[in-house]
């Protein structure tokens, strides 16, 4: 059985490179999670989990982490991502990805619309929303990432 994580944070970062693939790799680095094996999950932070400005991951291993990404190669295109966490109080939260060719402005106000409509539709009330994003002008090959990484005490 896996372990139940008990933190959590919220991580962004958009870069350039030279293939859509190290772009990608250039955006992980700024969000502070470049040298991680991220493990996809989806959209449920675990009953109890705290939040921590920064995470101390031995690099290598394997993350846990919710993300939305975009990646392009149209010059002047500004593209951005972002993440969304709801909490809940007393039990479980929810997170949702939002990527897209937008603003930043944007991509937030989709996510929280999205953390929202999850919230509501579990009728679970609202404690506080949480949200990163990040946006990035396209110079060659961009990429924007924004991820909740969940980790263990």
């Amino acid at each position: 059985m896996l372990s139940i994580p008990q933190k959590f944070t919220l991580v962004s970062g958009s870069a350039e490179g030279n293939t859509k693939l190290t772009a990608f790799d250039k955006a992980l680095l700024v969000a502070g999670v470049g040298n991680l094996n991220l493990v996809r999950v989806s959209s449920i932070l675990p009953s109890g989990a705290k939040y921590s400005e920064r995470i101390n991951i031995q690099p290598g291993s394997l993350t846990p982490i919710a993300y939305g990404v975009i990646r392009s190669d149209i010059p002047g295109s500004v593209i951005s991502a972002a993440v969304g966490v709801g909490i809940v109080p007393g039990s479980f939260g929810i997170i949702m990805e939002f990527s897209g060719v937008c603003t930043k402005a944007e991509a937030e106000k989709r996510v929280e619309e999205m953390v929202r409509e999850a919230l509501t539709r579990r009728n679970a009330p609202i404690e506080k929303i949480m949200v990163k994003a990040t946006e990035h002008a396209v110079e060659k090959i961009g990429c924007s990432f924004a991820g909740v990484a969940l980790w263990y005490n």
